[in-house]
């Protein structure tokens, strides 16, 4: 027998109230029972960063937290930090200096560095790649990805 638990939060600004089997993952929940397709989802260990989302402002992998630890927080996905008339300076900067290919890994890396900038405003390239040590890419080599967020310090 599955046990259902009711939770109340905040996703992207909206408050939502849902109710969801107690080992529901934070990605699926984003996902599958929400619609939210920029969260991905990938390693399922929390080793590639894919599925990142920010809780109270932290990063977090969706991948491993069950949905029912998100009660009564903030939760903020890629589609959060995404304006609806265009890109975020994130975003942009990722575009111009080339650091995404294929963009399965994008959304993660988007929401650490948003963390990294809120955190610090002017981050050192050692805090750069300590917020960034959690995502992995397969395309990009990491360079252009680290130009792009240097660009924003």
């Amino acid at each position: 027998m599955t046990h259902h638990l009711p939770i109340s939060f905040s996703l992207n600004g909206e408050a939502i109230a849902i109710e969801v089997p107690t080992h529901t993952l934070l990605v699926d929940l984003i996902r599958d029972r929400i619609g939210l397709k920029g969260t991905k989802r990938s390693c399922d260990m929390e080793v590639c960063g894919a599925c990142t989302v920010l809780l109270d402002g932290a990063p977090i992998s969706s991948c491993t937290t069950l949905a029912v630890d998100v009660d009564r927080r903030e939760v903020t996905t890629i589609e959060g930090v995404t304006p609806a008339d265009g890109l975020s300076r994130i975003q942009e900067a990722f575009v111009r200096h080339g650091g995404l290919q294929c963009g399965f890994c994008t959304p993660g890396f988007i929401m650490a560095v948003t963390a990294l900038l809120k955190a610090k405003p002017h981050p050192t390239d050692d805090e750069i790649r300590h917020y960034l040590h959690g995502n992995l890419c397969r395309c990009t080599g990491y360079i252009k990805i680290f130009e792009a967020v240097k660009s924003l310090a």
